[in-house]
């Protein structure tokens, strides 16, 4: 499911109310901001964490074993 359509979904008028989808989707709570130390800017570490978060939900969304080599 898209971002506009669960918007649609949540408010189907969100259109006359908000000047973007992204406002729409704060104010709705579908997205959030999440603050980071400075230091979780990098580019590269930042990278890795959003990897590790999006392994770590396969793992628990498909109960997967983590593989030991």
């Amino acid at each position: 499911m898209s971002l506009r359509d669960t918007v649609d979904a949540i408010l189907p008028e969100w259109e006359r109310w908000y000047p973007s989808l992204f406002d729409a989707a704060l104010d709705l709570g579908v997205i959030r901001a999440r603050v980071c130390p400075p230091s979780a800017l990098l580019l590269s570490r930042r990278h890795a964490m959003i990897y590790g978060e999006a392994v770590q939900a396969f793992r628990e969304r498909w109960n997967a074993l983590e593989e030991n080599d």
